[in-house]
């Protein structure tokens, strides 16, 4: 048995947790947040057997899809007033960043 854990993109959250139950996959879905954007995004633990890892990665990679955002970015000038212009940048969001741990036991009581 494995342990998935899919870092996903809040965007994407409910069609994924959507996706899966559909399959009668079983997940348990927290709200975290972080990295860049410091934005919230949803970690996904889904108890699955080891033969059906990859439909649960497929599912993963079908759901989440990757796409262009675009953020203001304050950036000191390099001047001595030390005033701050937010200035655009072009980043890449969404996706899905998957752990897979062995489950050595299982217990549902």
């Amino acid at each position: 048995m494995k342990l998935a854990i899919a870092i996903v993109n809040d965007e994407d959250a409910l069609d994924l947790l959507d996706e899966l139950t559909d399959k009668e996959f079983r997940v348990t879905k927290l709200a975290s947040s972080g990295g860049f954007l410091r934005s919230g995004n949803t970690t996904m633990m889904i108890g699955v057997d080891d033969e059906k890892l990859p439909e649960v990665i497929q599912i993963i990679e079908d759901t989440c899809k990757t796409r262009h955002q675009i953020i203001s970015n304050p950036s000191p000038l390099s001047t001595t007033t030390g005033v701050y212009v937010p200035y655009p940048v072009d980043i890449e969001v969404g996706g899905a960043t998957v752990f897979v741990v062995d489950v050595e036991k299982f217990y549902r009581v």
